[in-house]
């Protein structure tokens, strides 16, 4: 096949990721599969490997966030968590990425942080902190969350037995590197931001709408406790057992069920997916739940935008690298053998045009792999997946942005100059630095 026939594929590969996260929602995934079309029917190449457990596994934990959600379990953790911020509103730079990354690493989603966004511009308005300080920071500290996370869709990406899971890596590994590198640079990351930008009483556009009235000083704050019910707390409790019993079955596999026709354990796809739906099921009978208002869930549908996405886009991915592998490798294979730490720009680059970490994960890491990346390096890299802060239109930077009534948290006249950006790079740096130096001290 000659150079410019792929490089053709590839700017049809390009394109459809384009247009896909233009138009938003499960148009990355429709024009993906449009993609792969193209690949196979009219340049002839043979369909690539389809993200089948990944999709299942995201399936599987959306739905047991989902009846959580249902349940009322969503709403009581927030509240647990609005008293302790308001303990502390003198440290609420600090103290909010934290509690935002707390909530998506236990739910295995960034969408967690919706309703602990407004209460934190509140709590931080009313003691005059900067709300674009802690926003900034507890909105990517969400997004961190994700990627550490034992019940996320990119997490079981990167686990799945095609990626690193038959390679070696383990939840334990996981756990290991991620987290404590996501929980320092989420430190970094608010230490720096907390002297980011002028003190909120100095901030023209916050004196600008107090003397326009449309800020008083004596409002209210709307983040009241929200009604939940007595269930509500048992639901949690449920759900947090569920990811306790998937990282204790990813740590140790001999408490897996043995499977005689793979001669090994039972796959930790399998372990997830039938723990988190026996989950689900739990949480609706004892939260009683109506089913139909955790397929209604903002968190159900986000978690159904993010499979139909993978289903596409890591299809045409697979389809086009699969096929190109050999061409490929000999372009770049002595760059990354040489230095494997630059498979983090793919990475970052990819994850914003595709709007997922699980979809760029299962996009990317069989490349990275294939071209010789070592899988403790892959996994060192697992912040770069991150990347989708760059643009600032991912819902959870529109979501803070709005709830910011001083208008400190903002996009700036060249769009890319945003409230997130300088947490967001931080944290991606400052993880990916503090995972490698953690895999070259353990292993």
């Amino acid at each position: 096949m000659t150079t410019l026939v792929i490089l053709l594929q590839l700017l049809i590969v390009a394109a459809m990721i384009f247009i896909g996260a233009r138009i938003g929602g499960i148009a990355l995934g429709i024009y993906g599969m449009v993609g792969v079309f193209i690949l196979v029917f009219i340049f002839g190449l043979d369909p690539g490997s389809i993200p089948v457990d990944v999709m299942l596994i995201i399936v599987s934990v959306i739905t047991a966030s989902a009846s959580l959600q249902a349940a009322g379990g969503m709403d009581y953790m927030v509240n647990v968590a609005a008293r302790f911020l308001k303990k502390h509103p003198n440290h609420i730079t600090f103290l909010a990425p934290l509690v935002t990354w707390f909530f998506s690493l236990m739910a295995g989603t960034a969408h967690t942080c919706y309703a602990l966004l407004p209460i934190i511009a509140e709590i931080a308005r009313k003691n005059k902190v900067r709300p674009e300080r802690p926003l900034s920071v507890a909105t990517i500290a969400a997004s961190l969350g994700c990627t550490g996370s034992p019940v996320s869709a990119a997490t079981a990406a990167i686990l799945s037995h095609e990626l690193l899971g038959d390679r070696g890596i383990t939840m334990k590994d996981i756990l290991l590197v991620t987290i404590p590198a996501s929980l320092i640079a989420i430190l970094v990351a608010s230490l720096v931001q907390n002297y980011v930008g002028k003190p909120l009483e100095q901030d023209p556009e916050y004196q600008r709408r107090i003397k326009e009235g449309i800020i008083k000083d004596e409002d209210a704050s709307s983040s009241g406790e929200i009604a939940v019910s007595p269930q509500a707390k048992w639901a949690v409790i449920i759900f947090l057992l569920g990811v306790l019993a998937v990282v204790v079955l990813g740590i140790f596999s001999e408490l897996r069920p043995f499977d005689d026709n793979a001669n090994r354990p039972m796959s930790m796809n399998s372990a997830i997916e039938v723990i988190m739906m026996s989950i689900a099921a739990l949480i609706l009978l004892v939260g009683k739940a109506d089913v139909r208002e955790a397929a209604r869930g903002n968190v159900f549908a986000s978690g159904m935008n993010a499979m139909v996405s993978i289903f596409g886009v890591a299809w045409m991915g697979s389809t086009f690298f699969e096929n190109n592998h050999d061409v490929i490798m000999g372009r770049v294979e002595h760059v990354l053998n040489a230095y494997p730490v630059l498979f983090a720009l793919p990475l970052f680059v990819f994850s914003i045009m595709l709007f997922s970490q699980a979809a760029t994960a299962k996009t990317l890491y069989p490349v990275g792999l294939s071209l010789g990346v070592p899988p403790l390096v892959m996994l060192a890299l697992f912040p770069a997946v991150n990347g989708y802060f760059f643009l600032p239109n991912y819902p959870t930077s529109v979501a803070a942005i709005g709830f910011d009534r001083t208008g400190t948290t903002s996009i700036g006249k060249y769009v890319i100059n945003h409230s997130f950006q300088l947490a967001g790079f931080i944290t991606t740096f400052v993880s990916i630095g503090v995972g490698y130096l953690i895999i070259q001290l353990l292993y």
